[in-house]
């Protein structure tokens, strides 16, 4: 049996009509949207700054919840992640603190609250980020306990 036949026919009248909800829908989020890029765009810049200010070398767990806030700001790419990760380590900064960054830059998203909530709800969203957080902090320690454990740090 078709999906074109019967009641539940599409006809163009219906193509149409779904076409403008999209449009429509995304007409009404890219403000939204816009705005996210230039703030995420705006903490990236910021970035590197403020490293060099000394947020890190603090003990462990501080380290560990200070990349996981930068990370959750500056949310992007995975790829830019990885990219940052590297140079942070480069410049001396802590594998618990570097890999709390990276898990966070890519599951956390501060900057990106806004159109989620509207997108998936509020309630969600926010539970979403701060077990998200969490876990980037769990996980930053576990790397870095992992390694230790079969000698390879």
């Amino acid at each position: 049996m078709s999906i074109l036949s019967g009641e539940n026919r599409l006809t163009r009248q219906h193509i149409i009509a779904s076409a403008r909800k999209a449009i429509g829908t995304f007409i009404n989020l890219l403000p939204i949207i816009l705005g996210m890029v230039l703030l995420t765009s705006l903490v990236v810049t910021l970035l590197p700054e403020q490293i060099s200010a000394g947020l890190f070398g603090n003990g462990a767990l501080l380290d560990s919840l200070t990349g996981a806030g930068i990370g959750s700001i500056a949310m992007g790419h995975p790829l830019a992640s990885y990219l940052l990760g590297g140079e942070l380590l480069g410049s001396g900064v802590s594998l618990i603190a570097v890999t709390a960054i990276v898990v966070a830059w890519v599951t956390v998203g501060i900057v990106q609250l806004p159109a989620e909530a509207l997108m998936l709800g509020s309630r969600f969203a926010i539970y979403r980020n701060v077990m998200s957080f969490l876990a980037a902090v769990m996980i930053s320690f576990l790397t870095v306990s992992t390694l230790q454990l079969f000698e390879w740090l």
